[in-house]
């Protein structure tokens, strides 16, 4: 095939055409492969016994990990009295981890791994039936170099599975398209809703892209076509929302609270806390949520430009205009193709993707930065084929270009190295030898590119992949040192991680936590909780999970954590509060000057009597309060009284943004 027909060519019904260049793999690709892989292993993977664990999500690994009650239903603490405040999906396969090879931090971020080295695999497979090998051999390595995915795929937050499931959707989803059958439908319509068990809500973002690019690109005729894709939005759904019916008609006497919740419903807490509550400054408490602020909501708010910022920015977009170019380059070229093309079928689904996630990203009350991870597959896809479709206008070395296209390879080339440029000088200090080197391999690119040599080429064209990989992968590997790798609650490569470990008070975290003995504080608090705890069934009650979250990844002891994850889910009751302690099951609360007001608190107060912090080994108990709810308790001095709202002291001030940026 001559270049000048490349576009033309890209634009016809090439479904078998597709499949011949499908099989034709290069020998030197699968070598190559299993190096890409085997980097994304060593940066995903190296030294896991350092990795930033969620402090949250890693005490209810531990709990479900030692109690199957708690592992089916995402229990918090062991006796599984109320749940984590998601959907437990994700955290399954890191409880059996630990069930399988013991309470080590690497067993609780092995899965991830996994889950990343994967997803680069599934990648690769998805783009070479779409592009061809050599493209889907970029895309898999543009992934692996994405900083945000070196960063997470080494902790255990849910959006690694989440982008693992959706791109094996995807992968279905594009099989559908090529021969339109229903299978391959109903089987996207599983990953989807295995998805949503990791992410809820955020996974049903790709289901409208999937069926349009179905019902517009697939074989068949229109109505077929419109009731497969409803068949596999009815699986969709179905898988989706298979554990809250379960949960939902389960007797409440069997199963913990739900976290979150008003009413201890599933779909107040997938829909209200955990979807409403996310946009617009909502709470969600017209579905029978609490109020989606503070601890749930993450903190800061988002805008159209999220994916350029100076935090998000630097993890998710280095590779985004070379992808934003291919995605117009395809779309254009492809606009006369007969309905069913596959390339641009392609075009449309991952570009569809890139689109919805970042309007959703936009239009969101505030987002983290590793939210974005789910995007990166798409980019990467995008930026692959493109530079493949680019090359082959291009045209042969040393002979005159018969298309006037050509220069868009030296284009698209130059523009991702300017983009890098920028995004790097932000950070001036951090190996700043990146830029200069960088812009000398894309001035060296773009001559030798422009001069169409025989002999340069090649130096050219290598150049012009070095300078697009060479930011990336200095930001990706600074992961591997837990100085840049942000903290568990918030992954984040280079020195914006940096920045995040600073502004979580400049300790390591990865001693932030663990298991193992809990150490400071806590580790004196659960020394004298557990010498006079006597033979109350509860360890302690804690007002809402942080004071619990270190107690927990100590121990395998029930913990009441009063008020869940924020502090505002009315559980328990203050009846059934009184009810355990005057039953004997429950001895200790601590309260914490974060969460004062709440019901439960107040009981305490009233009923309970204040532990001198002399005797659990604390000078000053202004912050938490250790209560004795025994009637044998003799009374002492009245509670330090809280400070009013919004008035915090300075000591508190970081515990306090930890949990307002929790997840």
């Amino acid at each position: 095939m001559s270049t000048a027909t490349v576009p033309e060519a890209s634009a016809r019904n090439n479904r078998s055409r597709g499949r011949r260049r499908a099989e034709a793999e290069p020998r030197w690709v699968p070598p190559l492969l299993a190096l890409v892989a085997a980097l994304a292993a060593y940066l995903y993977g190296w030294r896991l016994n350092q990795a930033l664990l969620h402090p949250y999500y890693t005490a209810a690994v531990r709990s479900m990990a030692s109690s199957w009650h708690a592992f089916l239903y995402g229990g918090l603490d062991p006796s599984g009295s109320i749940t984590v405040d998601k959907l437990p999906g994700a955290l399954w396969l890191q409880a059996l981890s630990v069930r399988a090879f013991g309470l080590h931090n690497w067993a609780v971020a092995l899965p991830q791994g996994i889950e990343g080295v994967l997803t680069v695999l599934v990648l690769y497979r998805i783009v070479k039936a779409w592009a061809g090998p050599v493209a889907g051999l970029l895309a898999a390595l543009l992934l692996t170099l994405t900083p945000i995915t070196a960063a997470l795929d080494r902790g255990n937050i849910s959006d690694s599975l989440l982008t693992l499931l959706l791109v094996l959707a995807a992968g279905a989803a594009m099989k559908a398209v090529r021969d339109g059958k229903l299978w391959h439908l109903l089987s996207c319509g599983v990953w989807v809703g295995l998805a949503f068990q990791a992410k809820m809500l955020q996974a049903w973002l790709v289901l409208p892209v999937f069926a349009l690019v179905y019902v517009v690109c697939a074989p068949g005729g229109w109505l077929r076509r419109i009731g497969y894709a409803c068949a596999g939005g009815a699986v969709a759904l179905a898988v989706s929302c298979s554990w809250m019916l379960w949960v939902l008609y389960t007797p409440a006497a069997d199963r913990p609270y739900l976290d979150g919740t008003t009413g201890n419903n599933p779909f107040a807490l997938v829909f209200g806390y955990n979807g409403l509550s996310r946009f617009g400054g909502g709470s969600g408490a017209g579905l029978g949520s609490v109020a989606g602020t503070s601890a749930s909501r993450p903190s800061g708010g988002a805008s159209w430009d999220v994916l350029f910022n100076t935090t998000v920015g630097p993890q998710i977009s280095w590779f985004l205009p070379l992808a934003v170019l291919s995605l117009a380059v395809g779309l254009a070229w492809g606009r006369r193709a007969g309905r069913t093309d596959q390339l641009r079928a392609g075009y449309l689904l991952w570009g569809g993707w890139l689109l919805l996630h970042d309007l959703a990203f936009s239009a969101s009350s505030g987002i983290h930065g590793y939210y974005t991870v789910v995007l990166a597959p798409a980019v990467a896809a995008l930026a692959g084929a493109g530079i493949t479709t680019l090359w082959r206008v291009y045209g042969r070395p040393g002979e005159r270009p018969a298309s006037g296209r050509w220069y868009l390879l030296i284009g698209g080339l130059l523009f991702s190295a300017v983009w890098a440029v920028v995004l790097d000088s932000r950070y001036p200090h951090f190996h700043p030898w990146v830029v200069p080197v960088l812009g000398l391999l894309a001035l060296v690119s773009a001559s030798l590119l422009a001069l169409r040599d025989r002999r340069g080429v090649p130096i050219g064209l290598a150049a012009g992949l070095a300078a697009l990989l060479l930011a990336p992968a200095v930001w990706s590997l600074s992961a591997l040192n837990p100085l840049y790798a942000g903290s568990g609650t918030a992954p984040l490569a280079g020195p914006v991680g940096a920045n995040a470990v600073a502004a979580a008070g400049g300790s390591s975290p990865a001693a932030e936590v663990g298991f193992g003995p809990a150490a400071g504080r806590a580790g004196k608090l659960l020394t004298y909780l557990e010498a006079h705890r006597g033979g109350a069934e509860y360890l302690v009650a804690t007002q809402a999970a942080l004071p619990a979250e270190p107690l927990l990844r100590a121990v395998s002891a029930p913990v009441l954590v009063m008020g869940g994850f924020t502090g505002n889910t009315p559980f328990p009751t203050s009846a059934a509060l009184a009810a355990l302690v005057h039953g004997g099951k429950l001895r200790y609360a601590v309260l914490t000057s974060e969460r004062a007001n709440s019901a439960d608190a107040a009981w305490v107060k009233t009923n309970c009597t204040r532990v001198l912090p002399a005797q659990y080994g604390q000078k000053t108990d202004r912050d938490m309060t250790l209560y004795d709810c025994s009637p044998s308790a003799a009374p002492v001095a009245a509670p330090v009284k809280s400070p009013a709202p919004g008035t915090a002291k300075k000591g508190t001030a970081k515990k306090a943004k930890r949990t307002t940026s929790g997840h």
